[in-house]
């Protein structure tokens, strides 16, 4: 009998053993130790930022970038309607006011064409949200930045390695987030990773990730809110062992990709719509292998067959606009986003996980071909 296919499955080659039982060894296992300052270090380097800064999660990353870029009670921030809610969460906890964009059909990011229509007097900021293996058009983002004078948050959770115009995303705006959850190609488990250029930013992120403990005053005096949201030693060593591999994941992940890309080309034929493999600023990283059913119905067909194959799957995101969480706190009707509509409704990916094998791969496609045969 088969067994099942996870959606996701990390994978662990390198030095991941040997960095957590030095960690255990010597007794740092909590939010002190010197694989955090390395893996900071490193990280930050990596992206061609000057500080990094190590957070518990995603999530923790925005509560962050929010507060240290001063969004306050009644500023608005423009950001994609398509994505998870993370983002759309740390604006509203900060007193923001969401703005959100449709998507582009072929690369599913924000249309950044779209994004200078709904500047305001209030606009204070974008959040950047780079979609499932495709950056965005940073290029253009950062001309309405300029010309308007806006703080720039580049979300690049799902973005580890990838580039616009060969410069690599997490390198963008005023301030960028990373998330290493165990989906993401380098993973910590859990954790999130602030990366930027200012020193003031920098030291304000480190001081809301610890409770607001201010360095000059007593230990537990307090003037501001902050959260813990410190990463572990064990954490961090998980990480460093990651990114010692980056490239070669990256290279994994790209060649899954064409894979999947050959093999399942005839759904086009259904209606399908599958990842864009390339646009003229980047080569797409397929950090998931997406696929967009011609109907919502038509896709539930194909998740109910694979669920009876073993094999996993995950539907997309569902766009903030139709949350019912921010529909039962706002009276006003939500305009349509036609296209991220339509992403959430029919979108979904298959197997996608570094640790994936080749037969795991070849068992996922034969079931859908075998539903279309």
């Amino acid at each position: 009998m088969n067994e099942f296919i996870p959606v996701n499955t990390p994978l662990f080659t390198g030095n991941e053993k040997k960095y957590l039982n030095e960690c255990i060894d010597t007794g740092w296992v909590s939010s002190e130790g010197a694989f955090i300052k390395k893996f900071e270090h490193e990280f930050s380097r990596y992206c061609n930022r000057k500080h990094g800064i190590a957070v518990s999660n995603g999530s923790a990353a925005l509560d962050i970038a929010v507060k240290a870029i001063g969004i306050k009670k009644g500023d608005e921030v423009i950001l994609p309607t398509f994505t998870i809610i993370s983002p759309a969460l740390s604006i509203i906890k900060a007193g923001g006011i969401p703005v959100y964009v449709d998507s582009e059909a072929d690369t599913w990011n924000m249309d950044v064409d779209k994004i200078e229509a709904c500047i305001t007097d209030k606009t204070k900021a974008i959040v950047v949200v780079h979609i499932y293996g495709l950056p965005v058009e940073m290029d253009k983002i950062l001309n309405l930045a300029s010309k308007y004078n806006l703080r720039i948050i580049e979300d690049a959770a799902e973005m580890h390695g990838q580039t616009f115009d060969n410069k690599i995303c997490g390198s963008f705006g005023d301030i960028s987030i990373f998330s290493f959850y165990a989906n993401k190609t380098i993973t910590t488990g859990e954790g999130g990773m602030i990366v930027c250029d200012d020193d003031k930013l920098a030291e304000k992120c480190k001081k809301y990730r610890n409770l607001s403990f201010e360095p000059d005053q007593p230990r537990f005096m307090h003037f501001e809110t902050g959260w813990n949201y410190r990463m572990t030693n064990m954490q961090a060593a998980l990480g460093l062992a990651q990114l010692e591999q980056i490239d070669n994941l990256i290279i994994k992940k790209r060649a899954m990709g064409a894979f999947y890309q050959n093999e399942l080309k005839f759904l086009k034929n259904y209606g399908f719509d599958l990842p864009l493999p390339s646009t003229p600023f980047a080569q797409n990283i397929y950090w998931v292998f997406g696929l967009v059913a011609p109907t919502e119905s038509e896709k539930i067909k194909v998740l109910d067959h694979l669920k009876k194959e073993l094999i996993g799957t995950r539907p997309f995101f569902w766009c903030m606009h139709e949350q019912p969480l921010f529909i039962s706190n706002n009276t006003e009707k939500m305009p349509s986003f036609p296209i991220a509509e339509k992403l959430a409704r029919c979108g979904f990916y298959i197997p996608s996980g570094l640790g994936l094998t080749e037969f795991d791969m070849k068992r996922t496609v034969n079931s859908i071909k075998k539903l279309y045969a």
